[in-house]
């Protein structure tokens, strides 16, 4: 049985206000869990190997993304490339020792490889705070920070979700622009404080 939605518009009412902030604020001990962008809810965004930089960096672009996974047609991440790696002096220095051009890369040039890639788990997430994870970040030095669990229908490991600095920023209230990590976390802990 299906429904039909009946759904009809109306006028706004002229007496309307805006709904009063403050409902679902995150703030530092909120559980991290609601800082996660759960690839469960949000279709993750991903790049080939063999594809170019320029690729990567329009793909980043329309999808409103500052990370893509590198996975291959099986669904296999091998690894992923931010806006950092594109944008920044590792293109260059690639393209200057092969004597090409930044645009002639690909991503697989540029991307970290999965063996690489830090990882929180899921069930360790569950029980962490917002501050718990800028915590990770800003230790390791990353703007992400992958989250795995284990795919309940096949017993294997699956990158479930990942948290973003930039993401946890906004979330916070904390405008978090450009690449500078650490004035990013300086900004998102000056938040904390207030």
């Amino acid at each position: 049985m299906t429904l039909a939605a009946k759904v009809r518009t109306h006028k706004i009412s002229k007496n309307a206000t805006l709904s009063a902030s403050g409902y679902n604020l995150v703030g530092a001990d909120s559980p991290a869990i609601e800082a996660m962008t759960d690839f469960l809810r949000v279709n993750v965004v991903t790049i080939a190997t063999d594809a170019s930089v320029v690729e990567a960096n329009a793909r980043m672009i329309s999808r409103g993304v500052r990370l893509l996974m590198v996975s291959s047609g099986d669904d296999r991440v091998d690894g992923l490339i931010t806006a950092r790696d594109i944008m920044g002096e590792k293109p260059m220095q690639i393209a200057s020792a092969r004597a090409c051009k930044r645009d002639e890369l690909l991503v697989a040039d540029l991307m970290t490889p999965i063996g690489s890639v830090d990882t929180l788990y899921l069930n360790e997430v569950l029980n962490a705070r917002v501050v718990d994870i800028l915590e990770a970040l800003k230790r390791l030095g990353r703007q992400h920070i992958l989250v795995e669990d284990v795919d309940p229908a096949t017993g294997l490991p699956r990158v479930r979700g990942l948290f973003s600095a930039t993401h946890i920023g906004r979330l916070l209230g904390v405008p978090v622009l450009g690449f500078e990590l650490a004035s990013t976390f300086a900004e998102i802990e000056a938040a904390l404080a207030d």
